[in-house]
């Protein structure tokens, strides 16, 4: 089965981030003030890919972050070494997904940014 998991991040005072699983319709969201929107747009695709850290299913995570994404699919350079670690972090979570893609979406076709309200 696959499942499509929609994730967004803001930074700022109200920051925060969460994903949006179209399948099922559960949503996750965690308040994070004082991030930056790229520490976010990392944070939501760690929180969605420890939910399915072990699932043997097909998973697409889609951001509107092409930053983040392009980055995680080791296509641009990560320069800032608090993204780095997180980086780091998302690439141990995903070696345990056996199928999974990062896939970039345009920011109107980010189902978590319409549920997240940002």
């Amino acid at each position: 089965m696959g499942i499509s998991v929609y994730v967004d991040g803001s930074g700022g005072p109200n920051g925060g981030y969460g994903y949006f699983v179209k399948e099922t319709g559960e949503s996750f969201y965690e308040k994070e003030p004082e991030i930056t929107n790229n520490q976010a747009e990392y944070l939501a695709i760690i929180s969605a890919l420890n939910k399915y850290a072990n699932s043997d299913d097909e998973i697409t995570i889609y951001s509107d972050s092409k930053n983040t994404v392009n980055q995680l699919n080791h296509e641009f350079a990560i320069n800032n070494e608090q993204l780095r670690d997180l980086a780091r972090e998302a690439w141990s979570i995903m070696g345990k997904i056996s199928k999974l893609t990062i896939v970039w979406v345009p920011r109107k076709e980010n189902l978590a940014g319409k549920m997240l309200g940002s």
